[in-house]
């Protein structure tokens, strides 16, 4: 929001706030004040000017020797390049000895001094709205009004000292997004008088009205709209209002625009206004409809549907409701005829519809906010005086209808809470004179805590709806500088900790530690990584996206991880390892309301990971090769630590078919890990395949309580067994088989530890000439043995190895090898 002080001081006017103290309550009242500066930059001896005379240059045809009256008592000969320099005309002069702004930033001011320009002499220049850094126009010199005094300072002349605030308002406050709604505020932090301009109604002297009917009560809960004949719309607009609108960031299109655009700013009542001879018959609110088109006034031509809201005619679509007006009725120089339409449109029907279509409007910034319902009628009038006045014209009755308004439900403040939540002493006629100032309604009565206030919202307050709001008014008005910061008082109390159980933190420390870096992506997510990477045809839409392709809520975290990849290999990046903690987003209907959940979907913590590139920095004592899948299946292991994980062959959309394991921990599984599928290796232009992993958060933060289990001083005895089985035959199914057997003669507690060290397989053209089949491999296994009690004798640890054997031959038809 932005807007000149002289114009926010005409509504409310606080004499001794200087413009640092009024920037300054402002932000301490919760409207931040970003930036304050002067509408102009300094310079000095600059002048209002009058052109008597021009004559050819005698040596340049694009110049003109001037003749100026400055006030000074004597005629100034200037020359002057300007197309636009004629005899008669009002503008800035720059006499000698002036200093303008530098013309370009960083540079050096201009100082105006006696000069020749081929061969004629100049004392002076005549400058530009550009020259002067009030705007970028450079076409020609800045024409001033014919009542300007020739002579007076031109800083004094167009108020040029003036200054500029930037206010930055959060969605809550969309009653500030006015000058009429700001000045409200300092009125009731200063105590100033607020006056607003007057909206007395404008003479009728016309009897037509245009056909209006309203068929979405939930889209539009009131229309107001007046017929006026006979404007002139190439009126031009006053100087004031442009010089308004432009220290508002709004430039000046033409008289009818200006006016709709002005009152907009004054009041916050955005409004349209239609060429009333291109309307066919009468006017039809109404959602859109399935294939229905509109040309807007941007030239943009877009497709409407159900859940968009439009105004149309007999034929077509004249205007997308609250946002936009179409190009087919809009306003030109030659229109004689208008009709003035402002309306209340619900927050919640045009709330991301613009944005749908990738633009924004100022319109449809504060109309889904809220705007007051209850003010169209007096905002009409106040548009329709302005109009007349500037356009002539007349006016017909103002068309009325009200069809669906909010009900302003009363909101209770108790005195006692609010003091609990402020952390102060507050009376009631504090209280009392917060809602005055404010110009809220209210009556008091007592409570079960005490006394309580009921506050009746007014129309333009769409964000007091509960306690919390009207204490956060109190606290505004009553100065949270008012407010002291004490130490907050409670009991020291030490609580206990589930050992059994690691934070959070923890765990995204222990990721951290194996050389991993942590980001955060957005939980929405492509349409796209969805399908390719959850093989998710149906996932979960947003109504309201933040931008086109961010349109669906995650299911895996892998897509992002994966973009980030994408984005560090572009800058030159060549070995990333990331990963991310988050939550993901499954339907699922078992699932009820909570506190911290939302019927029918299910909103798990994951932890993923992904490494592409060396599998270590470059260095010279480790030889430089491509991470693979076993690194990342250590580095789950890690994580898992001291609790085992197991990993069986799985199929996953994202995941290499070959090289991809499903992770289980007490034999539930509990995520993935593996390379990335060929497929999109190609799909999204990497080198060489990453590899990933996803996790249960759950599943890594429980790792169970410490056990104590006794050193044994006795030797241990490490026996290697090297089998020969088919190919299919997975490793973990033998180390399963064999640990069983151990169990199950007795030998389980010796056991210390049962590895896989190696894994044979012959060469095709070398299988004939070998002992072990092409359908076989060789695996090698390492049990190492040893008791607490005493030295284990060469039968318990032979009894060990062969009834381990005999399990391996059973289950899997192996032999010993060699």
């Amino acid at each position: 929001m932005q807007f000149s002080e002289s114009w926010l001081r005409s509504f409310v006017n606080p004499e001794k706030v200087s413009t640092d103290a009024l920037s300054h309550r402002l932000t301490m009242a919760g409207l931040e004040v970003e930036e304050v500066g002067p509408v102009a930059p300094p310079f000095e001896k600059i002048v209002v000017a009058r052109v008597l005379a021009t004559e050819r240059h005698p040596n340049a045809d694009r110049l003109n020797v001037c003749q100026v009256d400055a006030g000074t008592g004597e005629t100034l000969q200037i020359v002057c390049g300007a197309p636009n320099v004629k005899p008669g005309i009002l503008v800035p002069c720059a006499l000698v000895g002036a200093v303008l702004p530098p013309s370009e930033p960083g540079g050096k001011p201009f100082e105006i001094k006696v000069g020749k320009l081929r061969g004629v002499d100049s004392y002076g220049m005549l400058c530009s709205a550009r020259e002067l850094k009030l705007s970028e126009d450079h076409e020609g010199l800045l024409i001033l009004p014919e009542d300007a005094p020739v002579g007076q300072n031109i800083r004094q002349y167009l108020d040029l000292d003036d200054q500029v605030f930037v206010i930055k308002l959060t969605p809550n406050k969309a009653d500030c997004l006015s000058i009429h709604g700001v000045a409200r505020e300092v009125a009731a932090l200063t105590g100033a008088a607020l006056q607003v301009p007057a909206m007395t109604p404008v003479a009728v002297t016309l009897d037509e009205t245009l056909p209006v009917k309203v068929s979405a009560p939930d889209l539009c809960g009131r229309f107001s709209g007046r017929v006026i004949r006979g404007v002139n719309a190439r009126a031009a607009t006053p100087a004031w209002m442009v010089q308004r609108l432009e220290r508002s960031g709004q430039r000046s299109i033409s008289a009818l625009v200006d006016i709709s655009n002005y009152v907009m700013l004054e009041l916050g009542r955005p409004s349209h206004v239609f060429d009333l001879d291109k309307i066919h018959g009468g006017l039809d609110v109404r959602w859109g409809r399935k294939g229905e088109q509109i040309k807007l006034l941007n030239g943009n031509t877009i497709e409407v549907d159900e859940q968009v809201g439009v105004i149309a005619d007999d034929k077509e679509i004249e205007s997308l409701a609250g946002i936009m007006g179409g190009d087919s009725t809009a306003v030109t120089l030659d229109t004689a005829n208008i009709y003035l339409e402002a309306a209340f449109w619900w927050p919640q029907s045009i709330q991301g519809r613009a944005r749908r279509y990738n633009f924004s409007t100022d319109a449809g910034h504060r109309f889904e906010r809220g705007v007051d319902f209850a003010t169209t009628v007096e905002h009409i009038e106040r548009i329709t005086a302005l109009i007349l006045d500037i356009c002539g014209g007349q006016a017909g009755p103002v068309d009325d209808h009200v069809v669906n308004l909010p009900e302003r439900k009363p909101v209770r403040m108790r005195v006692a809470r609010a003091e609990r939540v402020l952390g102060i002493e507050l009376s009631a006629a504090e209280i009392a004179d917060v809602f005055q100032r404010l110009q809220l309604a209210f009556t008091r009565e007592q409570g079960d805590d005490g006394e309580v206030f009921v506050v009746t919202p007014p129309s333009y307050r769409f964000d007091i709806e509960i306690e919390e709001d009207l204490i956060e008014e109190v606290a505004r008005i009553y100065g949270f500088e008012r407010i002291p910061a004490r130490p907050p008082v409670a009991e020291s109390e030490m609580r206990p900790t589930d050992e059994a159980r690691r934070s959070q933190h923890v765990v995204r420390h222990a990721v951290a530690a194996r050389d991993y870096q942590e980001v955060i992506n957005f939980a929405f997510v492509e349409d796209k990584w969805e399908r390719d990477f959850a093989a998710n045809d149906n996932p979960i839409r947003l109504l309201n996206p933040i931008a086109s392709q961010l349109a669906v809520m995650r299911s895996t975290l892998i897509g992002g991880l994966l973009d980030k990849v994408r984005y560090n290999l572009n800058r030159k990046a060549g070995r990333v390892r990331l990963f991310e903690v988050g939550r993901v987003f499954h339907r699922d209907g078992s699932v009820a309301d909570g506190g911290l959940t939302v019927a029918g979907y299910r909103q798990p913590m994951m932890v993923a990971g992904i490494a592409y590139g060396p599998a270590f920095e470059e260095q010279w004592g480790v030889a430089t090769r491509p991470v693979d899948f076993f690194d990342v299946k250590g580095d789950v292991e890690s994580l898992f630590h001291p609790r085992v994980a197991r990993f069986e062959p799985v199929s996953h959309p994202a995941l290499h078919p070959g090289r991809a394991a499903r992770v289980l921990v007490d034999g539930k599984p509990v995520g993935v890990v593996g390379e990335l599928h060929p497929r999109w290796l190609q799909e999204y232009e990497l080198a060489q395949a990453p590899v990933l992993f996803e996790l249960e958060l759950q599943s890594l933060r429980e790792v169970g309580l410490p056990a104590y289990s006794e050193i044994s001083k006795f030797p241990a005895v490490v026996r290697d067994l090297a089998v020969v089985v088919k190919q299919s035959a997975r490793a973990q199914d033998l180390l399963d088989a064999m640990r069983a057997a151990l169990d199950q003669a007795g030998f389980g507690r010796f056991c210390q530890s049962l590895v896989l060290f190696d894994e044979f397989r012959p060469k095709a053209n070398a299988a004939a000439s070998s002992s072990i089949g092409v359908d076989e491999k060789s695996l090698a296994f390492r049990v190492t043995l040893q008791d607490t009690g005493s030295t284990l004798q060469d039968e318990t640890v032979d009894s060990a190895v062969r009834c381990m054997v005999d399990a391996l031959v059973a289950a899997f038809q192996a032999r010993l090898r060699g």
